[in-house]
């Protein structure tokens, strides 16, 4: 698995979280990113351990699928659709589980 690209600086309140996600782009009130892999089984296996993960945390993303690409918008809709620690903890796994 590869990142093909990101779309968030990952600024926020945690320091300890801001490392993570350093190449999290924010945009329209959300982290966002964009990951490329190898084919379509290699994304589709990477969007069911983050869905698993996702689940445990009842934190659920908004995402898209194209072939060996997995996009990815976090915000937190129960704090007003904005971005919080919650968004930065999952973009933190997600970022485990490209690697």
């Amino acid at each position: 698995m590869e990142n093909c690209k990101s779309d968030s600086d990952g600024g926020g309140e945690s320091q300890n979280l801001t490392h993570f996600i350093m190449d999290w782009k924010e945009e329209n009130n959300s982290l966002v990113k964009t990951f490329k892999f190898k084919d379509f089984t290699e994304a589709f296996g990477f969007m069911t351990k983050v869905a698993i993960v996702a689940e445990k945390m009842n934190h659920h993303p908004t995402w898209t699928n194209t072939w060996n690409t997995v996009s990815f918008q976090l915000s937190t809709h129960d704090a007003g659709n904005k971005v919080t620690d919650l968004d930065r903890k999952l973009a933190k796994v997600i970022d485990e589980l490209s690697n």
